[in-house]
């Protein structure tokens, strides 16, 4: 079992991964285009969280997990709780291409563009100007996008977006502490 990390999966998969590699989704961006309502914002203030966007003629760079052989039951379960929690994200099962030229199949969470939490579309700065703030049950905003650049960094994969988005956030919490 396989499954595409694009966010949190890529420094918190919270399963037992037997085999990574970097991997490539086709027809999706990764993208802040889910409102956080639980784990990095609440319902009064949402958060947001990245999701993989359907675009056609797009392609998406991230992490292929290959699940431990006899964890794939429990690991299933572990992902649908982590991540169907507000039923934004739609779980497929999608053709992942492997940096060794291998093609796999591959468990990926796509948002329902039609699901409430759904925000595509958002400018940069207003996405930056909420991850600056938000807080949810899994800790602040900002924590997310850190991590998540910092490994794509790790990992030579490049996300002009999500490096702006980290130098603006950044700017922004500067700003805050020295008014």
């Amino acid at each position: 079992m396989w499954v595409f990390g694009y966010g949190s999966l890529l420094w918190n998969p919270g399963f037992p991964v037997a085999e990574q590699r970097v991997a490539t989704l086709a027809d999706h961006a990764r993208s802040f285009c889910m409102r956080s309502i639980h784990h990095r914002g609440t319902e009064e203030a949402p958060g947001l969280v990245l999701a993989l966007d359907p675009e056609p003629g797009s392609v998406c760079t991230g992490l292929g997990l290959r699940v431990e052989p006899g964890a794939e039951a429990a690991t299933l379960q572990y992902l649908r709780d982590r991540e169907l929690i507000s039923s934004a994200y739609v779980e497929r099962v999608l053709p992942l291409d492997l940096d060794d030229g291998r093609r796999v199949e591959a468990v990926a969470y796509v948002v329902d563009t039609a699901h409430v939490q759904y925000c595509g579309g958002l400018a940069l700065e207003e996405q930056a100007r909420i991850i600056a703030r938000a807080v949810g049950g899994r800790g602040p905003n900002t924590e997310y996008l850190f991590n998540t650049v910092a490994h794509l960094h790790q990992m030579e994969i490049p996300d002009p977006a999500l490096d702006w988005l980290d130098a603006r956030v950044r700017e922004i919490l500067t700003a805050a502490q020295n008014p």
